[in-house]
């Protein structure tokens, strides 16, 4: 039976979207695991969206909170706002109460990935607020830390993510993610699905 590896975000101009994609390569590469994206709810009227120039959501299909016990793992991604996750994905989660009271998603691994607008706007914060969510369902945290080797080190160019997890700069939104930020994701990817399917294989 497939490990199932769920990345599950919000993204408004696409920065996170594209994390998203690359971690599901990653975690798809791994040998007998099943990598799905999915989006949390949009709370802003259309309207509003209309005037924040925000393109069209894709086509990765809206979760709902129960269908997240359905995954053996997940990576969680989301822009920041304020140096913590956007509201869109707050929201998603204050609507787990019901997972929670049953603690269905204890012991299940899971990441973090994120997009800030600039290099002092919340890499570390975002997913630092961000572990208050996965400690009170009972899931286990699971860091890059410092796996991506020599990639963690780059000082000639800009470069998102940290220990934490994947991460991108979106600047005024013209930035798009790097080569190497990308291939952090894809290694963020790969790295949780291993350890998924060690988790699960170890409690089967």
């Amino acid at each position: 039976m497939a490990t199932k590896v769920y990345i599950v975000y919000y993204s408004m101009y696409g920065h996170v979207e594209k994390l998203a994609e690359e971690i599901r390569k990653g975690a798809a590469s791994v040998e007998g695991v099943e990598a799905k994206l999915w989006q949390v709810p949009e709370t802003l009227p259309e309207e509003a969206l209309s005037k924040m120039s925000a393109p069209p959501k894709s086509e990765s299909p809206i979760i709902t909170p129960n269908e997240l016990t359905e995954a053996d793992g997940f990576v969680f991604g989301f822009p920041t706002r304020f140096g913590m996750m956007a509201a869109q994905f707050k929201a998603f989660m204050d609507a787990t109460g019901g997972l929670w009271r049953t603690q269905s998603l204890a012991g299940k691994p899971a990441g973090i990935f994120y997009s800030t607008g600039s290099q002092g706007g919340g890499q570390e914060t975002t997913a630092l607020t961000a572990i208050t969510q996965l400690v009170h369902h009972g899931m286990v945290f699971v860091p890059i830390g410092y796996t991506f080797g020599a990639g963690m080190f780059e000082m000639e160019n800009v470069k998102g993510g940290s220990p934490y997890g994947a991460g991108t700069f979106a600047g005024d939104g013209s930035r798009q993610p790097t080569e190497l930020e990308l291939e952090q994701a894809f290694h963020q990817g790969k790295y949780i699905a291993t350890i998924t399917k060690k988790l699960k294989g170890s409690t089967a």
